[in-house]
């Protein structure tokens, strides 16, 4: 492809001139880490649809930040792709390309395979979500780019002769399979977030300081890596030196997985099943205990996969919250209305507070419709729980018994690690709910 390529530019002058402001392009945008400088690159081909347009397929402004940087290649792109003739030197080697990805198919495959027999997990049940693998020759030699953009994820790997990074690919898989079952967790994260305190001296890299599903997640990725380490008991010992490596570059859950895995490996059930168990079990004080003996490492192995900095949390929902709790029903309303309309926040728990309004000032109808939206949109237990019961006693004061008593047995199942909850769907159970009779003013004698 080189070789083509160069023989076109050589032989014409346009094709020189466009080569010549795409090369200038390049060495204006060269950044101080040399590492990030196919890495830019790579992040902004992932936003681009296909040649010769390589129109953005997002808003610039909701491009990572390492591909904005460089978003001003994409006119020079086009004209050096027209006018260098590299659509026909790709059809030229186009059986080339195909025969690379025919070649590591099958490993691949096997890989995946038996990330998911280990894991007794499928990725069949993560719909709406992509991991793709991008093959790309003309990188260096073992080079393995990674990125999470959304629910989709991605790695573009160079060969290495004859074979592929694996392991970094496997890394950015068990992400892809592991991401999902911390996030539907919100609470239990929540509990875990102490540790955090633990880490602030660590050399890991700020968003794993900063949050707490990441850090689980990595915890429990290197955990199975270690445990699927080959070569049987002779690996042993390799295996516990991975741990101690991890746990003091600051990934400080890696050892409390590893055992727990363990465990996990004699029993019967998917690990879909067994998460819950797995990350409720933590003790936060026994292992924020022993996370303060860790003498940190000057320096941790980079991650594989490459996290854009999220934007910082907004904090409209606890507003609103706040203003609910103080009786501020109009504030309330408007800052969970906000919260839906910028879609930076939970939007369950936005209906969850528009219903509790609407509840407030009698409107049983429009209480109804939020308390359903909240349900279609949360995954948070406790929205989930509250909605059940709270749509159990509308119906109930409709004289809609059948339907409450649905209510609050799914609220019930939601709410089963939630004492409040958990009492308040059983009287639903029990009787029809009654709204409290308010106080009569005591009449003063005559």
């Amino acid at each position: 492809m080189r070789s083509e390529i160069a023989r076109n530019i050589a032989n014409s002058e346009e094709a020189a001139n466009a080569a010549n402001e795409l090369c200038s392009y390049y060495k204006d945008h060269q950044p101080a880490d040399a590492s990030r400088e196919l890495s830019q690159y790579i992040s902004l081909a992932l936003y681009l649809d296909v040649p010769p347009k390589f129109a953005l397929k997002a808003k610039e402004n909701e491009l990572p930040p390492d591909a904005t940087r460089v978003v001003g290649i994409v006119p020079l792109l086009q004209a050096f792709y027209d006018k260098a003739g590299v659509h026909d030197a790709w059809l030229h080697h186009k059986d080339q390309y195909e025969a690379l990805i025919e070649r590591f198919h099958e490993p691949l495959n096997k890989m995946m395979f038996d990330t998911g027999i280990y894991l007794r997990l499928t990725s069949s049940g993560y719909l709406g979500r992509q991991f793709t693998v991008f093959l790309e020759p003309m990188g260096a030699p073992g080079q393995v780019n990674a990125r999470v953009y959304g629910a989709d994820y991605y790695v573009v790997v160079s060969p290495s002769g004859s074979s592929l990074k694996m392991e970094q690919i496997r890394h950015t898989y068990l992400h892809y399979l592991l991401d999902p079952l911390a996030m539907k967790r919100p609470e239990a994260m929540q509990r875990l977030e102490p540790l955090l305190d633990q880490v602030r001296l660590a050399p890991i890299d700020q968003s794993f300081r900063d949050d707490i599903s990441l850090l689980v997640t990595e915890c429990l990725i290197r955990a199975i890596e270690a445990r699927t380490m080959p070569g049987g008991q002779t690996a042993e010992t390799r295996r516990e030196e991975t741990v101690d490596k991890a746990v003091q570059q600051g990934y400080i859950l890696t050892r409390y997985f590893y055992d727990s895995l363990v465990k996990f490996e004699k029993e019967p059930i998917g690990f879909r099943d067994g998460y819950s168990n797995l990350v409720n079990n933590i003790d936060v004080k026994a292992e924020a205990k022993r996370a303060s003996n860790i003498r940190f490492s000057d320096a941790a192995s980079p991650e594989v996969l490459y996290l854009p900095q999220a934007r910082p949390k907004s904090r409209l929902l606890a507003d609103a919250e706040k203003r609910l709790r103080d009786g501020d029903s109009a504030a309330a309303q408007k800052l969970a209305q906000q919260a839906l309309e910028e879609h930076e926040e939970d939007p369950g728990r936005a209906y969850f507070i528009l219903a509790q309004v609407a509840s407030m000032s009698s409107d049983m109808s429009g209480a109804r419709d939020y308390f359903q939206h909240a349900l279609g949109a949360s995954k948070e237990s406790k929205v989930i729980a509250w909605s059940h019961i709270y749509l159990g006693r509308i119906f109930d004061l409709q004289e809609e018994r059948d339907a409450a008593v649905e209510q609050y047995r799914a609220a019930l199942q939601a709410g089963s690690a939630l004492p409040e909850a958990k009492a308040a769907a059983e009287r639903g159970l029990k009787m029809p709910y009654e709204p409290p009779v308010a106080p009569q003013p005591q009449q003063e004698d005559k």
